[in-house]
């Protein structure tokens, strides 16, 4: 067994008290850490025996349970690419993905099975498997008799140990390489920097296909042995219940506006609470003031994406800023032009990071891959920030007309992709505005060509039936035209006018 497997390291954790809760549902179910290490050698013995070998990759489109959670653990185990897919994709979306990384295996939901089969089947996936929300299905009735030992795969720590699909800005998912050294490595800097201890217990309300319900809660977690309350979604009595009983909770700005809407929820609720934390969508100020004002906790924001993982913090310790999202964690940072040259102090420019923490690359794109990199090492995020007078670093826009919805990232191209396919519209844009709850809500604008009816209505309808339901318009614009520069490059900007004084 070698350390540079990440699984390697959580098992110290585990093993070291074996009889203690690991995860507890919300109606008492509980899982010890002894149970994790048996579920979790069952499953990797079953994907072993479908034939998966080491560096193949294992797609995931399943809800959120504590078995989800053990696959991957045994993906890491058996040193399989874990790469898993939003709940929401549609068959569209989940045909780009499979055919693109090529899976030895594919586990879903049993009620998706007919509808992924076929899908499936073009992608040449040999090994099908099904966990549903109750945490039945062939993954466990198959697995159900295997050892529950297994000698965990070597892996170097440049070894791949998952995939995460980023929507691209030309309409063509990216899959962001990582490997078990950038996992290791951000989650060890977030218990340094967060202070967890072997007593915390985390409140754990995210969905478990990204970067921060996965890797930034759950290996927090992993690497600190301790229990988790595990929650299938966020449901805003249950956390204000649970959250008593908790030390930790890490949620996206969206989860924070709900909990201040609700009457039971202040001081008395956070009575145990030791840290609160906000990401995947910037945090308003007004959120981050009220709820010191309630609570007497200040939100820890930081800031980070699946590329790198977590890349700044504000401070445990010291002062957390709103609107900022405090300094560089265990990676370099500068802020650059669009040639790489480092900017003025306190002037606007896109951030460059260089560190462990940042992935090896984009799955089957080399070129793209090149083109994101300086010669000298440095990613570039694509994110517009600043270092403002007090030394903190603000996120001030994105580039890439990126948009954050609710916590997830939406590329508009991808949607205007699909848009400018359907009978009757000659051409469309897709906007972001300020949303209240969501952060930002997805606006269309489209231009019909006459040759059939167009609305709203049957733009949404249209949208809906081919993606997922956060990239859905929340509102659509049927215009004469799209604003235009003298390049002919559409002006976004005016578009984002109409739609906040709309909205």
């Amino acid at each position: 067994m070698t350390d540079l497997n990440l699984y390697s390291i959580f098992e110290k954790k585990f093993v070291a008290d074996p009889s203690k809760i690991a995860f507890e549902l919300d109606d008492g179910t509980i899982y010890s850490f002894s149970e994790i290490l048996a579920t979790s050698a069952r499953f990797a013995n079953l994907l072993v025996q479908s034939g998966a070998r080491p560096g193949d990759r294992v797609a995931v489109q399943i809800g959120k349970t504590v078995e989800a959670v053990l696959l991957y653990l045994a993906c890491l185990r058996s040193g399989l690419v874990y790469l898993p897919l939003n709940t929401a994709y549609k068959t569209a979306e989940v045909d780009y993905f499979l055919n693109d990384s090529e899976p030895s295996v594919l586990v879903c939901d049993p009620r998706d099975l007919d509808m992924i089969k076929g899908v499936a089947d073009k992608a040449n996936v040999s090994t099908i498997l099904t966990l549903d929300a109750a945490g039945k299905g062939s993954l466990i009735t198959q697995s159900a008799d295997l050892p529950d030992t297994f000698e965990t795969v070597d892996r170097a720590s440049d070894d791949l140990a998952a995939i995460l699909y980023t929507s691209g800005t030309t309409g063509r998912s990216k899959g962001a390489m990582l490997t078990h050294n950038n996992l290791a490595s951000n989650a060890k800097s977030l218990v340094k920097a967060w202070h967890f201890e072997k007593d915390d217990v985390l409140l754990h309300a995210l969905p478990i296909f990204h970067v921060h319900g996965l890797f930034v809660a759950l290996h927090c977690a992993f690497l600190s042995g301790n229990k988790v309350i595990f929650l299938d979604k966020f449901d805003l009595d249950t956390v204000v219940r649970q959250l008593p009983r908790s030390t930790v909770f890490m949620g996206v700005p969206t989860f924070y506006v709900r909990l201040l809407s609700h009457q039971s929820f202040g001081k008395d609720a956070c009575q145990n609470m030791r840290l609160f934390t906000a990401g995947s969508a910037p945090l308003l100020e007004e959120t981050f003031n009220e709820f010191t004002d309630r609570t007497g906790h200040a939100i820890l924001e930081r800031y980070g994406m699946s590329e790198a993982g977590m890349i700044s913090t504000n401070p445990y310790d010291g002062k957390r800023v709103a609107g900022s999202v405090g300094h560089a964690l265990d990676n370099e940072m500068r802020i650059a032009d669009d040639n790489g040259n480092e900017v003025g102090e306190g002037e606007i420019g896109i951030l460059e990071i260089k560190g462990p923490n940042v992935f090896k690359g984009y799955w089957r794109m080399p070129e793209k891959t090149a083109s994101e990199f300086r010669d000298d090492g440095f990613f570039i995020t694509g994110d517009m920030t600043r270092i403002g007078d007090d030394g903190y670093l603000r996120i001030v826009g994105r580039s890439k007309d990126l948009i954050i919805s609710g916590g997830y990232n939406v590329y508009p191209k991808e949607i205007e992709s699909y848009l400018d396919e359907m009978g009757g519209v000659l051409e469309s844009a897709i906007v972001g505005r300020p949303h209240p709850d969501f952060g930002e809500a997805v606006v269309a604008f489209v231009v019909a060509d006459n040759t059939s009816q167009i609305d709203e209505a049957s733009v949404i309808a249209f949208v809906k039936d081919k993606l997922a339901n956060f990239k859905v318009p929340k509102q659509v614009f049927v215009v004469d035209e799209l604003p235009r520069n003298t390049m002919g490059k559409v002006q976004k900007n005016e578009l984002r006018k109409i739609a906040e004084q709309t909205a």
